[in-house]
């Protein structure tokens, strides 16, 4: 039996021991806690902002740091924890938002559905878990979107992988599985792709589902090869892939912890802010290119706003949806939009809240006629089988079905490796960017007046060309850990869509319109993968298990009849939103430089997944702690250098 046909229900036993006490000082609820001004001043305690505040508050340890966090204080559990016994389920999560879209007319006006972190920790505490990194030719686009910097380019403001890289070893500390477990599974691995410095955690669980091998032995009789190691760049292929959890208590391994519980007390000048919103970013002096920004605060629960002034600079990290609201609020962003909200310009920014970004596509699902393996989710009804895992969670080290999270495998495919006529989806990508009339191009209305946001996106269709045409830069994921269905996500989506607030109630979540497969050469991607992962019910694997196709179905055959499935089956978020303030030049509609500076505003930054130019083909939880490294170690630099620092 599948996850997907397993009851939702809850065993009672005790809930976890294993969860690591939180260290809560120097939290302040209260505005008369704080100091009347602070060096830096963190938007967002997420996965990137905890990141930048652990690091500057170590080197900076005469310098203060305010994280201002929406959420509170609270433990995180894995995403399968006790009590909950119906693997893969959302249970006990920390606490988030829940964001449904506009309806998308392309897909049938089904709407994506999104999760976004509110807590301290971010989407790091609410996520998979599943700890990869993208292609090293995903990182090296980033680079190339930046346009042509040569003599200009500096080693810390290199995007490109080898200027990423070091960034991801550092942000992270694998252990190895113990032998036996490794010998089990078949496990591999490369520990010089670690840094094994952070306390931000990874690691193989020491469980895995009796029919985990299905899928693995299937895709090899595809003819997928075996990597040894997929987080060092060459990321083609099948893998193993590490789980953000500590590898003694099988806890939930996030930024609360690694990067605020675990080093706030040795930092009198680390001050967390919980219950609070950044409202907007202001410059008194009217000068948003040389001023002194202040930040004006309101406290969640309601009550009157105040401000906080910056004497360095302030580093937005309210994430994808939140950091272009504020910058919106703060009169930074279209001009069109923020008139039609009657917000004052400040800065004229098209790409505020543009270039919306995820990973979606449909499942593949089948039944088999016998399924012979031990254990598989099902047993966890029987509270005999429950109990025990509970019990061996709780060993130390943690043992069991619950120390796996959603997933530990999975397969990257590039697109020349899926389809014969690849070459034809790659040359009308190219013609794409080459049209001469903007409306050709399945952009958002908006799009239509700003020349930059056409120009950037030009650029971006070039760079995806390519990425698509190299038979090393994978096209599709399909994760697989037990169950009968496997995903078929496209990485690489063309398709673009916009945030914009919320202009009934501007202190909400803002608007998401996702547009997926508004542009047709997604669809077209969504069938080329869809053929290709129908194409396990082939292998001699699911031949023996009797398995029978049952999405699609094995009656969907012609196009027009797999476009019908994909349109009404796809999802629309597989949770990894980016790009909203991304880091391009102005003149291409970008918001920030490969400095992360906002283009046109003095002392102000964003660091979290909006700079990201394109959606890499990576979960992005690990991503997101390199961004914050790399930013970190970018206003290290700058403000050791700076006379006035």
């Amino acid at each position: 039996m599948g996850f997907s046909q397993v009851l939702f229900c809850l065993f009672a036993v005790p809930r976890l021991t294993g969860a690591t006490p939180f260290n809560t000082g120097n939290v302040k609820r209260q505005a008369s806690e704080l100091l009347d001004s602070y060096d830096f001043i963190i938007a967002g305690g997420g996965t990137s902002g905890l990141t930048v505040a652990d690091r500057l508050t170590e080197a900076f340890p005469d310098r203060n740091v305010l994280v201002i966090e929406y959420g509170e204080v609270e433990y995180a559990p894995g995403v399968f924890d006790p009590p909950v016994i119906s693997w893969g389920t959302a249970g006990g999560l920390a606490s988030g938002w829940l964001l449904n879209s506009t309806p998308s007319p392309e897909l049938n006006n089904n709407t994506a559905l999104v999760m976004a972190g509110q807590v301290v920790g971010g989407s790091s505490a609410i996520n998979g878990m599943f700890f990869d990194r993208g292609s090293r030719f995903d990182y090296d686009s980033w680079d190339r979107l930046q346009g042509d910097r040569t003599g200009s380019r500096e080693k810390d403001t290199d995007w490109s992988w080898d200027g990423v890289y070091p960034f991801f070893k550092k942000s992270v500390t694998f252990t190895p599985p113990p032998k036996a477990v490794a010998k089990k599974y078949n496990y591999t691995w490369d520990t010089s792709t670690f840094g094994n410095t952070t306390p931000i955690y990874a690691s193989l669980p020491p469980f895995l589902w009796g029919d985990h091998y299905v899928s693995r032995q299937s895709w090899q009789e595809m003819g997928i090869r075996v990597a040894r190691e997929c987080a060092n760049g060459d990321k083609e292929g099948l893998c193993w892939i590490p789980i953000s959890e500590h590898p003694v208590t099988a806890s939930r391994s996030y930024a609360g912890i690694g990067h605020y519980s675990e080093v706030v007390g040795k930092r009198p000048n680390y001050h967390l802010f919980v219950k609070h919103q950044v409202a907007r970013v202001v410059y008194p002096k009217g000068n948003a290119k040389e001023g002194q920004p202040v930040v004006e605060v309101r406290p969640v629960a309601g009550g009157p706003s105040f401000t906080i002034s910056a004497k360095k600079e302030v580093v937005l990290s309210a994430g994808v949806f939140g950091t272009p609201a504020i910058l919106q609020r703060s009169g930074i962003g279209p001009p069109a939009f923020l008139q039609s909200a009657n917000i004052p310009l400040v800065l004229d920014l098209p790409g505020v809240g543009s270039n919306l970004q995820d990973h979606s596509g449909p499942r593949v699902q089948w039944n088999c006629k016998s399924l012979p393996f031990y254990p598989l989710p099902s047993e966890m009804l029987n509270e005999t089988f429950a109990a025990e895992a509970a019990v061996a969670f709780n060993q130390t080290p943690a043992q069991g079905p619950y120390t796996l999270a959603m997933s530990n495998s999975a397969i990257w495919v590039p697109l020349p490796n899926i389809t014969a006529t690849y070459s034809t989806i790659i040359d009308s990508i190219r013609r794409l960017a080459n049209a001469t009339h903007p409306a050709s191009l399945h952009l958002p209305p908006s799009y239509n007046s700003e020349p930059t946001l056409i120009a950037g996106y030009r650029a971006q269709l070039l760079a995806l060309a390519d990425l698509l045409a190299n038979p090393r830069s994978p096209s599709l994921e399909s994760t697989f850990a037990t169950g009968t269905s496997a995903g078929a996500v496209l990485l690489h989506p063309l398709s673009r869509g916009t945030v914009r607030l919320n202009l009934t109630s501007p202190f909400d979540p803002p608007v998401l319109d996702y547009r997926s497969a508004s542009n047709p050469i997604d669809l077209s991607l969504h069938l080329a993968h869809t053929r290709y992962l129908r194409r396990m019910m082939h292998t001699d694997t699911f031949k023996a298990l009797g398995a029978v196709e049952v999405q699609p179905g094995e009656t969907v055959q012609t196009d027009e009849e797999l476009e019908a499935f994909v349109r009404r089956s796809t999802v629309q978020s597989y949770m990894h939103p980016c790009c909203t303030a991304a880091m391009m030049p102005r003149e291409k509609g970008g918001v920030v430089g490969p400095d992360l500076r906002v283009h046109g505003a003095g002392r102000l930054r964003v660091v979290d997944m909006s700079v990201l130019p394109v959606l890499p083909g990576a979960h992005l939880s690990a991503t997101a702690y390199a961004v914050g490294e790399k930013a970190a170690d970018i206003i290290i630099n700058q403000w050791s250098k700076r006379k006035d620092g």
